[in-house]
């Protein structure tokens, strides 16, 4: 869920920066990379919040078979 929440903080942190991008007057291929941030902070959140539960059991596993080594 942390995850989630800086993700979406960082969504934020980008969407301000372009902003302030898309006002000056020194905009270059604002369009072309604009669109691949979105679409990849897109992406990174989808597959995170569907990924997310599955990683944690498989960490989690790991983790308790290898307190057993001890």
């Amino acid at each position: 869920m942390r995850a989630v929440i800086k993700l979406l903080k960082f969504n934020i942190y980008l969407k301000n920066q372009i902003d302030k991008i898309l006002k000056s007057k020194s905009r270059g291929d604002v369009p072309g990379w604009v669109l691949v941030v979105l679409m990849t902070t897109a992406l990174v959140t989808g597959i995170w919040s569907i990924a997310a539960p599955k990683l944690t059991t498989i960490l989690r596993n790991s983790l308790d078979a290898m307190g057993g080594i001890r």
